[in-house]
């Protein structure tokens, strides 16, 4: 276990909800979910996404206090502001990598070489990666350095096919997250719609949908012990 004390969330930088005109991008208590638990056992979170810069947000909830206090938090606004690419991320930094949902990621984390590699490298080191709602978009095309996907054989959650006819993105969305991350090996399971799922096998731990985010957090800190 790499034992750095310190974890990357990675963020979508993709904003257009495919040809609804409607704009996407992270999903804001994906990120502070996880963020809050993660503070709280002690390790420093720091924010990547694919283009760098200012990521594009979605589902802003200023209700809920987890959300209010992540993107009022200086350090976190200040990442925010300004996030780092991929390329400026050391792997070895970091104990665990978090692929944060939203829709956009299912545009753009696939294609990512950047973010696959990060999560190859971290998990291949000792590490742990974890993927919530459409974060494992990121782990669609995620290889070891065998050739192999990281999902092959691995039991994992995502938003399943039901939840996106749920809100009626089935034929908006370049593909079905469940099904393709089927089709690279993977044993999805999933809750009723919209309930909190998580699934860990192993260093790699997954959650289903936006109610899933704090238990992914603790989930991982356990598997970070």
């Amino acid at each position: 276990m790499p034992g750095t004390r310190k974890i990357l969330l990675a963020l979508t930088s993709h904003q257009e909800l495919g040809e609804t005109g409607r704009t996407t991008g992270f999903y804001v208590g994906e990120a502070a979910h996880p963020w809050k638990v993660l503070s709280d056992a002690g390790y420093e979170v720091d924010l990547v996404s694919v283009s760098g810069g200012r990521p594009p947000m979605d589902g802003r909830d200023l209700s809920d206090p987890i959300q209010k206090a992540f993107l009022e938090d200086p350090r976190i606004a200040e990442k925010l502001a300004a996030t780092a690419r991929p390329e400026d991320i050391t792997p070895g930094d970091y104990d665990a990598i978090v692929y944060v949902g939203g829709h956009g990621t299912v545009w753009d984390f696939p294609d990512s070489a950047g973010l696959a590699g990060i999560g190859r490298d971290i998990y291949e080191a000792g590490g742990a990666v974890a993927a919530v709602c459409h974060g494992p978009a990121g782990l669609v095309n995620l290889k070891l350095s065998n050739g192999a996907y990281l999902v092959d054989g691995k039991n994992v959650a995502a938003f399943t096919n039901s939840e996106e006819a749920a809100v009626g993105l089935t034929d908006v969305v370049p593909f079905l997250l469940q099904s393709k991350l089927e089709e690279r090996g993977a044993k999805h399971t999933g809750a009723p719609d919209f309930e909190p799922h998580v699934v860990v096998d192993g260093r790699l731990v997954t959650g289903q949908n936006p109610a899933s985010a704090t238990a992914l957090g603790e989930a991982l800190v356990k598997v970070l012990v």
